[in-house]
């Protein structure tokens, strides 16, 4: 009696599944049709494999609904969302193939902002943003280790106290900026010694992380999109060695391959380029990038 209890129970879930796959066989767009398909299957086996409860359901949909209220065109919940549950660093990890000894990606995170200044080789991302100044060089080769010249290198990061220039309410355009490799690949800037920050956690997302023992901690890091002509677009990150929350980053962004040793400088130490520092400290670090070729990016469109 048992057994054909639970033998029909599980029938009549599978023919529900089914049901629901095949409710979009005459979808016309293959791809559109294999993605509503497979989030069916995966749904629906989450739905019976935790034997979820119509109360759960229900938190579920309050869930979601509070993190659509509180977004915004400043505040986007569902990318939090996403970047807490692995989700989008996931996405990076499949949409960037493993290339030789290309250098990793990692998230994109939501505050790169077009149109960021120019700035020249040697020159300043800060824009008067606080924090400690910071000499970063490298160059932008091939995986060949064939200097790419020319190269975009955007950059932006957070100053001192955990917060990027989008989060002030006064429009002001500081610690980012764009700027081109020379001839030999090369690229240095002065920017900033990144720390540590929260992701914004006063929503629903950050609710789920407090009843689930997670920190909305994000280790220090200094952002960077990278592109040149017949080469792959990096958007990467890299992070401090010293940095306690290397382990334990919350949106999962952290590379081996990216952790860096920000080397620190006494004062009066001379600069890379003779900036006088008026006696401060300062620090310095080396990040040298090799782009994949543009044709091993994966193109799911149809």
């Amino acid at each position: 009696m048992t057994t054909d209890f639970h033998t029909e129970q599980s029938r009549r879930e599978q023919d529900l599944t089914d049901r629901v796959v095949a409710s979009f066989d005459s979808c016309t767009n293959p791809r559109l049709r294999l993605l509503m398909q497979s989030l069916v299957h995966h749904l629906h086996a989450f739905i019976r494999e935790v034997r979820l409860s119509e109360r759960e359901w229900q938190a579920a949909v309050e869930f979601l609904t509070a993190a659509g209220h509180i977004t915004d065109d400043r505040r986007q919940e569902f990318i939090l969302l996403s970047d807490v549950l692995g989700a989008s660093m996931q996405t990076v990890t499949v949409n960037n193939e493993a290339y030789g000894d290309a250098t990793e990606a990692t998230v994109f995170g939501p505050f790169f902002v077009e149109d960021a200044p120019e700035i020249a080789i040697g020159g300043d991302i800060s824009g008067g943003a606080a924090g400690e100044p910071c000499w970063v060089e490298g160059a932008v080769t091939d995986t060949f280790g064939n200097p790419v010249a020319g190269a975009r290198i955007e950059v932006w990061e957070a100053d001192e106290d955990g917060f990027y220039d989008v989060q002030y309410d006064d429009g002001r355009t500081a610690a980012r900026a764009h700027l081109f490799t020379d001839t030999e690949g090369r690229y240095a800037f002065w920017g900033l010694r990144p720390t540590p920050y929260p992701i914004p956690h006063d929503g629903p997302v950050g609710r789920m992380l407090e009843a689930t023992g997670r920190s909305p901690m994000r280790a220090s890091h200094l952002h960077f999109m990278v592109s040149a002509d017949d080469h792959r677009t990096l958007v990467t990150h890299i992070f401090d060695r010293t940095d306690a929350l290397i382990g334990s980053d919350t949106v999962f962004g952290v590379r081996d391959s990216l952790v860096k040793d920000f080397e620190s400088m006494p004062a009066g130490t001379p600069s890379p380029d003779g900036r006088d520092l008026d006696g401060a400290p300062w620090w310095r670090v080396r990040f040298d990038i090799r782009l994949a070729p543009a044709t091993t990016a994966i193109d799911t469109r149809h």
